[in-house]
């Protein structure tokens, strides 16, 4: 078990040299709407047409309500995508790093670090119960 314990700290530093290379992230997921407005004249009420959209949103909690981003352009779509990405590839390392840092926690021995008040064991009671 004790030759073990070398190759799990390798693989945790990977997995921390993993973390540290990662780039700008932010939680959320992007979704597209669409659909119809609600001007009676405008083109997405005639029949046989799409709508308008579709539209690419970034929803995400913040303080526990939840806040969406419209993107203005394609660049800034695939930024946030890209961003997400790596959001999603933190939470797979931080995944993989508790795994392996319970794996070591189980494959380190005990050291002996107890006090010598510690050490000592516990008097059992003396007094008796007083059954009537």
């Amino acid at each position: 078990m004790r030759d073990a314990l070398p190759a799990l700290e390798m693989q945790r530093a990977a997995v921390q040299r993993q973390i540290a290379q990662l780039g700008d992230l932010r939680a959320g997921s992007i979704t597209t709407t669409g659909g119809r407005c609600g001007n009676p004249r405008c083109h997405c009420h005639k029949k046989g047409d799409p709508g308008h959209g579709p539209f690419c949103r970034l929803t995400r909690k913040v303080g526990g309500k939840t806040v969406t981003e419209t993107f203005s352009t394609p660049a800034a779509l695939r930024k946030a995508q890209n961003e997400i990405g790596e959001y999603h590839r933190f939470r797979a390392l931080s995944r993989d790093l508790l795994e392996v840092s319970e794996k070591i926690c189980r494959a380190r021995p005990l050291e002996d670090t107890l006090t010598p008040e510690e050490k000592k064991r516990p008097r059992r009671s003396r007094s008796r119960s007083r059954a009537k």
